[in-house]
């Protein structure tokens, strides 16, 4: 039975980015985010560049994560928003921030508890066009079929980091991964606790600063353990 949390019809929003050593893309980032937001959060990784000075520029609230990864991060936003729906967005440039409104509105309007942007749906820059790219796509779609078969359910993207969750929600779940196995984790316990779970088509553009920081090799056993672990127990 899908669990129904009311909503606040003066909903607040805390639009928080996780970032480490984003300078080149933060400040378009920030100011891209700033009309759809009642706050703007800065997670840092304990940057080494100007990432912080550039967010202080655009009055962001500034917060330190522990140097455990990216899910850590997404835990102290988290903590730390006022806002009673948190919007999660990337800091690289991948994520375009006008996909905000349709990312709160089903939540706004009572219909939704996660709202999740959707690269199947919207399509992706970064999952084609290497062997990395394609195997990464091709995890995604096991792990997603796996989630549909165990819960009943019709997804397609339990991994994007474009997303929008109710404050109260978030705190319930008890996430535990610290690294980019946090928006996997957040969606299995989401729809295995009975809360509604939507998307919306949203696109991944290049990233516009470097190259993605998840290398299978390095990540692959824990996205299996972990979706093993809160897919069935």
């Amino acid at each position: 039975m899908m669990k129904k949390v009311k909503t606040n019809n003066k909903a607040s929003i805390s639009v928080i980015v996780v970032a480490k050593n984003e300078e080149k893309t933060i400040g378009d980032i920030l100011k891209k985010v700033k009309p759809f937001a009642s706050e703007v959060i800065l997670i840092d990784g304990h940057s080494k560049d100007k990432t912080r000075d550039i967010a202080e520029k655009e009055k962001a609230t500034i917060f330190f994560d522990h140097g455990k990864g990216k899910g850590e991060a997404v835990r102290v936003g988290i903590k730390k928003a006022t806002g009673n729906i948190l919007v999660f967005i990337d800091a690289d440039g991948s994520h375009d921030p006008r996909d905000i409104p349709r990312l709160v509105k089903p939540i706004m309007v009572g219909e939704s508890d996660l709202v999740i942007g959707s690269r199947m749906l919207g399509g992706s820059d970064e999952l084609h066009g290497t062997w990395n790219k394609f195997l990464r796509e091709s995890a995604s779609h096991l792990i997603i079929l796996g989630i549909n078969w165990r819960f009943g359910v019709f997804l397609t993207d339990a991994q994007n980091g474009l997303r929008a969750i109710k404050k109260e929600v978030a705190q319930k779940l008890n996430l535990t991964e610290n690294i980019t196995t946090i928006e996997q984790e957040m969606t299995i316990k989401a729809v295995r606790a009975g809360y509604r779970v939507s998307e919306v088509a949203t696109h991944e553009y290049r990233r516009q600063n470097g190259n993605s920081s998840i290398f299978l090799r390095k990540v692959w056993l824990r996205y299996l353990y972990t979706w093993l672990k809160y897919l069935l127990f």
